[in-house]
């Protein structure tokens, strides 16, 4: 298979991450829930990644690195528990629906406000549209840090200026970006960030989590087991088993622990480098072929907008018959219709037909980017 749906998960991993999570199904007990060696070493594996996880982001405390089963909790977890009726909140059409979708949950149960910024289909967002957004109630900030469907960036220094100096929290739900693209917590301005483990950090599915500042108090969104102050009727207070009630993914987090430590030896800059390039190549062979429709920033005019993401339509083609035939004829995965981001695809006019995307990974080969482009001019002809 050429394997081009990066953007949803990685399929291909790193050897290293198959090793751990192989010995962490024989060998990892409870963390937190006993004193045996199978408990301990599974709360050692905890701590380190913890410490990887803060490593690789800039975050200022390791003990504020909460792990979750995806990004989606993470948000989850962040937007309900920072929140309450009558504030105000900030976003944009960028973002995917484990943004929208609490939002708008709190909007019609806790009555938030939510201003949601337009964007240009041919260019970036109006970064001074943040600014002028804010109200007297506004609390946070909360964006992606990457479309999911054109793979145009946010400029989050910008945003986390803005942010500042309204003295408002910035949220960032960093799905698409984390791994390839360097993050520093503190030099954004980032209260908040949100990941994910099996897109660009490469590891195991089910694995995810939210990094976050002193400054900023979570209430717990799910309450239980803690292995702790079993007595307490309440969730502990201290981070962070605050926001991890139940037992933690071990066996998936010694997968993403081996996966942090690939990412920070190869670099975020060189793996971001390596997709830069192969997206800029699919682009420009995408661009000269008819009949083909490509959304996002043109690759060709501005490169240094190149992420890992390219979306298209074909005219008259239905975007999920393109991907099954992509699929069927020439064993090439894509992933077509709305990604999860409905606001977007309103704006580009593709809510109909939705777009097929092509995501480039770590281990895509100039090979699968031509076969892909061969592939596309097949059916177009």
């Amino acid at each position: 298979m050429i394997y081009l749906d990066n953007a949803a998960t990685t399929l291909q991993k790193p050897p290293a991450v198959i090793t751990a999570v192989t010995k962490a199904l024989t060998q990892l007990g409870n963390a937190a829930r006993g004193n045996h060696t199978g408990a301990l070493t599974a709360n050692r594996l905890l701590y380190d990644t913890r410490l990887l996880v803060a490593q690789l982001f800039h975050a200022p405390l390791p003990e504020r690195v909460v792990f979750t089963a995806n990004a989606t909790e993470a948000l989850n977890i962040t937007l309900n528990g920072l929140f309450q009726s009558g504030d105000h909140i900030i976003t944009t059409d960028y973002e995917h629906n484990a943004v929208l979708r609490p939002l708008y949950r709190l909007q019609s149960e806790q009555g938030i406000h939510v201003t949601h910024l337009p964007l240009s289909p041919d260019g970036p967002i109006d970064y001074d549209a943040f600014a002028h957004a804010v109200l007297p109630n506004t609390k946070a900030i909360v964006c992606t840090h990457a479309s999911n469907v054109i793979g145009r960036r946010l400029d989050l220094y910008r945003i986390g200026a803005i942010a500042k100096r309204h003295g408002l929290l910035f949220i960032v739900d960093a799905s698409q970006t984390a791994g390839s693209v360097p993050i520093d917590m503190v030099n954004l301005g980032i209260d908040v960030l949100c990941f994910t483990g099996h897109k660009g950090l490469m590891g195991p599915q089910g694995t995810g989590g939210l990094c976050f500042t002193e400054q900023v108090d979570i209430r717990p969104w799910c309450v239980g087991g803690s292995g702790t102050h079993s007595f307490s009727p309440t969730q502990p207070a201290d981070y962070p088993t605050r926001l991890e009630a139940g037992t933690p993914n071990g066996h998936g987090l010694a997968g993403l622990n081996a996966a942090l430590r690939t990412v920070l030896t190869i670099g975020p800059t060189k793996i971001g480098a390596h997709e830069e390039h192969l997206c800029r190549l699919f682009y420009e062979e995408a661009a000269s072929l008819p009949h083909i429709t490509l959304y996002g920033p043109d690759l060709r005019q501005h490169p240094h907008e190149a992420g890992s993401i390219v979306s298209l339509t074909i005219d008259g083609v239905d975007s999920g018959r393109v991907a099954d035939v992509l699929a069927r004829r020439y064993d090439i995965a894509v992933r077509p219709g709305i990604h999860c981001a409905p606001r977007m695809h309103q704006a580009l006019g593709t809510q109909a037909s939705g777009t097929v995307r092509f995501s480039i990974g770590y281990y895509t080969t100039e090979e699968d980017v031509r076969a892909a482009i061969a592939a596309l001019r097949d059916i177009v002809d």
